[in-house]
C-alpha cells in the first residue's frame, strides 16, 4: 500500500517584505512621550522682557549663564537647559565666579523684567563684574 502525503510549504517572505507596523507603533509611542515631556523641560522664570530692536545672539558652544531679575526683584541663575536657581546677590557672585573658573569663556546674559527698578539690574551687573565677568549681554524681546 502506498500512501501519498501532500505537504504544503509556507512561502518565506523575502527581505523586501519586512513587516514595519510594529516599528511604526513604537515610533508613535515615542512621539507621544516626547510631545508630553518637551513642555516640562522648558522651565524658567516668568519675566516680561522689554522690547528693543537688537541683533540676535549667535548660539555658543558653551551653554550661557542667564541671570534673571523678575518683577519682584528676585535673582535666578540658569545655565543652559538646567533648572533655574533662586539666589541672593552674594550667592549669585559665588556661583558665577565658580562657573567662570571652570569655563572662563562662558557667555553671561541678564534678563530683567521691564517693571523691575533700573537700580536692581545695575546692582546685578555690578555683582557680575565683581565676580569676574568681562562682558554682559542684556536680553530683550523683538518688537512686534
Amino acid at each position: 500500500m502506498s500512501c501519498s502525503v501532500a505537504y504544503r510549504h509556507k512561502r518565506k517572505k523575502p527581505m523586501g517584505e519586512i513587516n514595519v507596523v510594529p516599528y511604526i507603533d513604537v515610533m508613535l509611542v515615542l512621539l507621544v512621550i516626547f510631545m508630553i515631556t518637551a513642555p516640562l523641560l522648558t522651565q524658567g522664570v516668568k519675566v516680561d522682557l522689554p522690547q528693543a530692536a537688537a541683533e540676535t545672539v549667535a548660539p555658543a558652544s558653551i551653554p550661557p549663564l542667564v541671570v534673571t531679575v523678575d518683577a519682584e526683584g528676585n535673582l535666578h541663575l540658569t545655565k543652559g537647559a538646567e533648572r533655574s536657581l533662586q539666589l541672593d546677590a552674594e550667592g549669585l557672585a559665588v556661583r558665577i565666579a565658580a562657573e567662570l573658573r571652570l569655563q572662563p569663556d562662558t557667555p553671561v546674559y541678564v534678563r530683567g523684567d521691564r517693571n523691575v527698578p533700573y537700580g536692581k539690574v545695575v546692582t546685578v551687573m555690578a555683582v557680575l563684574q565683581q565676580s569676574g565677568v568681562a562682558g554682559v549681554g542684556l536680553l530683550t524681546e523683538t518688537p512686534e
